[in-house]
């Protein structure tokens, strides 16, 4: 799933406690955890990859945070905030 040129592994030395496929399977299941809570509130065409790229999006700056700021930031995860992200991604071109 981490996949927007974020190498976990060397931005974020306190993950070591993982291997990079226990990290990315994980990531993998929050991400799908969050995004069927979407799709039960009415965003019927959300995947994880979505809910990552939009989570990962304020990494590119800082680097990854520790293991629980980043399934906090999942967890946590607005749909307004998800839309909000989706919308200005389409207004950049990107295919989100």
């Amino acid at each position: 799933m981490p996949q927007r040129g974020l190498d976990v592994r060397r931005e974020a030395p306190h993950l070591e406690e993982m291997n990079d496929v226990e990290l990315e399977e994980s990531i993998e299941i929050l991400c799908r955890s969050k995004a069927e809570e979407l799709r039960l509130v009415g965003y019927e065409y959300v995947t994880s990859k979505d809910v990552w790229n939009c989570v990962s999006h304020k990494y590119e700056k800082q680097g990854i945070p520790p293991l629980h700021q980043l399934v906090n930031d999942i967890l946590s995860l607005k749909a307004t905030s998800f839309m909000n992200f989706m919308t200005v991604s389409a207004y950049r071109g990107s295919s989100f």
